[in-house]
């Protein structure tokens, strides 16, 4: 049986591979030989035959495609690249461009090589374990050198990033596979969530919060979300891209920019005595007031009230009046629930 789905995967391979136009999976089912043995031809249940016939006819078509679905992800999870592409007539093709699916030389030094190890070693508690341990095997199986001739069996740096967000697999699996998505967004100053129909592009960690950037459809122009403030399930659509995909999506200067990094100005705010580290650090200038609290000036950029707001009572903003409207905005949002 392991013999039988591993020819029928590297027929399907082959196939998705060598044509230069997507296939639909009539033509993929009528072109496979484990497929025709095992459902036939399918999709020909001539209009005169009866309804038995119909029936076993459907129920076929009905196994086949699952059976294609799973060989489908099989092959995603081996890092074959399978673009979805829908015709103008409405039917769906599936293709594997060669281009895409090639690797260039492998060259790296020891160096270069524990830094990989020290990466995949990140999602060791995760769903993508297998699939990190898997590449690195490819790797080294191609001649890239061993972490552990330089830095030992044991090492001591164990790094984690966390990964909380329901959301976060199926968008890592929609932007690898290049398939736009829809889920419902609740912006930190709104008490509802919006739909969002989005093209993702890439996923980044940044000071602990997962964020994704990709093509906002409705909006036309790039955004970055935040996965924790994505609410129920991410769906995926099996049609195209619209908008180009950046060679580099620089999420973390984005998110960046968003959060206040850049600054324009300076703001004055209150921060309770003994809270408020992060803005400590990024203080120009500190004064005791207190009472308990100091008054601290911090570069001022778009996107600071977000960040504001996560103190909570700790934070009071005392200028600019703009910014100080922007965090009570955000904080009657979360009132209201």
């Amino acid at each position: 049986m392991a013999i039988a789905k591993a020819e029928r995967l590297m027929n399907l391979a082959l196939c998705l591979l060598g044509t230069r136009r997507p296939l639909s999976k009539r033509e993929l089912r009528g072109s496979i030989e484990a497929y025709l043995e095992a459902f036939g031809p399918g999709y020909a249940a001539a209009s005169g035959a009866d309804s038995g016939a119909s029936d076993n006819a459907q129920g076929s078509d009905d196994a086949f495609n699952r059976m294609f679905e799973r060989d489908k992800e099989d092959l995603r999870e081996l890092g074959l690249i399978i673009e979805t592409v829908e015709s103008v007539d409405g039917e769906t093709g599936y293709l594997a461009r060669r281009d895409s699916n090639r690797l260039p030389p492998i060259t790296l030094d020891v160096e270069e090589a524990a830094a990989l190890g020290l990466a995949a070693s990140v999602w060791q508690q995760a769903r993508l374990a297998a699939a990190a341990s898997g590449a690195l095997q490819k790797l080294r199986a191609a001649g890239m050198p061993l972490a552990e001739e330089v830095y030992g069996s044991h090492s001591a740096l164990e790094t984690r990033i966390p990964v909380h967000e329901a959301a976060f697999e199926p968008l890592m699996l929609a932007a690898r596979d290049r398939r736009p998505v829809v889920f419902d967004y609740r912006k930190a100053n709104s008490a509802r969530p919006e739909q969002r129909h989005v093209e993702p592009w890439t996923l980044e960690c940044w000071r602990g919060h997962w964020y994704l950037a990709g093509w906002d459809r409705d909006r036309k122009a790039e955004r970055v979300f935040r996965l924790s403030r994505i609410t129920g399930k991410v769906r995926s659509r099996g049609i195209p891209f619209t908008a180009p995909v950046p060679d580099h999506v620089t999420v973390r200067e984005t998110v960046e920019r968003w959060a206040g990094e850049t600054a324009t100005g300076t703001a004055r705010i209150k921060v309770r005595a003994d809270h408020g580290y992060p803005l400590r650090a990024r203080a120009t200038s500190t004064r005791e007031l207190g009472d308990g609290w100091d008054e601290l000036e911090i570069p001022y950029g778009h996107g600071l009230d977000a960040w504001l707001v996560e103190f909570g009572p700790d934070v009071v903003v005392l200028e600019p009046a703009e910014l100080r409207e922007q965090v009570l905005d955000r904080l009657r949002a979360v009132a209201k629930g």
